[in-house]
C-alpha cells in the first residue's frame, strides 16, 4: 500500500478532525497522521492513504469516521500527572468540614489514569464523606480502557504504596506485568464518551472539575467555547485545575485564580 498522502487529503482531514474534535492538525502533525491512518488503511485494504481519507469523507458521520477520529486523537497521561494538584485537593478536604456528597470530573479522562488518581485521593482524604468521579474523553477507544481499569505495571510507578496495596491488584498468568484497579474502586468512578466543544447537561453539577492537558490542543473560539461548556458544571466556590502551561487568560469566565493552574468558581 502506498503511504503517500497527497496536501489536498491532508488538508481534508485535518479540517475534518478540526470539525469533529475542534483540535487543529498542523502540517508539523502531518508525519504523525500518516503513521496513524496507515494502519487503518492496511486493515481496510485501502490502495493508498488518500483512498482511505476519500472513504472516511465520504460518509463523515459513519462507524469508520468516528474510528478516524479516535486514531487521531493524541491520549498521554499517567497516573497521579502534576502532583501539586492533588496535593491541593487533600489539603482542602482536610479543611473543608462539609459531609454532602462531593463529584468531581475528570473532562479529558484519557485512558482513566487521572481519573483514578482522582478517586485515589478522595478516598483516602474525604473522609465519611459520600463521591463520585465521572470520566469524559472524546474517544470511545479509551474510554473503554478506563472502563476496564487495566493498566501496565510501569505506568502505575507514581502511586504511593498504601493506594497500592489499597487499590491496585497485581496480574497474575496471562496479565503477568498488568495492574487492575479496584473493584470498590471502579464502582465509584464512571466513564462516557463526551466533546468539551458540546454540551454535556446529563452530567450535572460538580465540586471539582480537572481540565488538564487539554487546552493546548485548542485555539481562539473553539478554546473560549470550550472553557465556558466547562465552567459551567461548577457549582459556586467550586474548583478547577488546569494545567501548569494552560493559563485561562482572558478566559476566566467567573473564575477567581487562586494558584497558578487552580482556579475557584465565584
Amino acid at each position: 500500500m502506498s503511504k503517500t498522502l497527497s496536501e489536498g487529503s491532508f488538508n481534508a482531514i485535518a479540517d475534518f478532525f478540526y470539525q469533529h474534535s475542534g483540535i487543529r492538525l498542523e502540517a508539523s502533525k502531518r508525519h504523525l497522521v500518516v503513521s496513524r491512518l496507515a494502519r487503518e488503511a492496511v486493515r481496510l485494504q485501502c490502495a493508498t492513504l488518500n483512498d482511505y481519507v476519500a472513504l472516511i469523507l465520504a460518509e463523515p458521520q459513519g462507524a469508520e469516521a468516528r474510528h478516524a477520529v479516535d486514531v487521531l486523537t493524541t491520549n498521554e497521561t499517567y497516573f497521579f500527572r502534576e502532583s501539586a494538584h492533588f496535593k491541593h485537593l487533600a489539603q482542602l478536604l482536610h479543611h473543608d468540614p462539609c459531609t454532602q456528597a462531593l463529584r468531581a470530573w475528570s473532562a479529558a479522562a484519557s485512558s482513566g489514569e487521572e481519573a483514578y488518581s482522582i478517586a485515589m485521593t478522595l478516598a483516602r482524604h474525604a473522609g465519611l464523606r459520600p463521591w463520585e468521579v465521572v470520566g469524559t474523553d472524546l474517544s470511545t477507544r479509551v474510554v473503554a480502557q478506563a472502563r476496564q481499569g487495566l493498566y501496565a505495571a510501569e505506568r502505575c510507578s507514581r502511586i504511593a504504596l498504601p493506594d497500592l496495596k489499597r487499590w491496585c491488584l497485581r496480574g497474575e498468568g496471562a496479565h503477568e506485568g498488568q495492574v487492575l484497579m479496584n473493584r470498590e474502586l471502579r464502582a465509584k468512578v464512571r466513564f462516557e464518551v463526551g466533546n468539551l466543544l458540546e454540551p454535556m447537561p446529563e452530567l450535572g453539577q460538580f465540586d471539582l472539575i480537572f481540565l488538564r492537558n487539554v487546552l493546548i490542543y485548542f485555539e481562539g473560539e473553539a478554546k473560549f467555547r470550550l472553557v465556558a461548556n466547562v465552567v459551567r458544571h461548577l457549582k459556586p466556590g467550586a474548583y478547577l485545575y488546569t494545567g501548569h502551561a494552560e493559563p485561562l487568560r482572558g478566559l476566566h469566565h467567573g473564575l477567581q485564580r487562586i494558584e497558578p493552574s487552580i482556579y475557584r468558581a465565584l
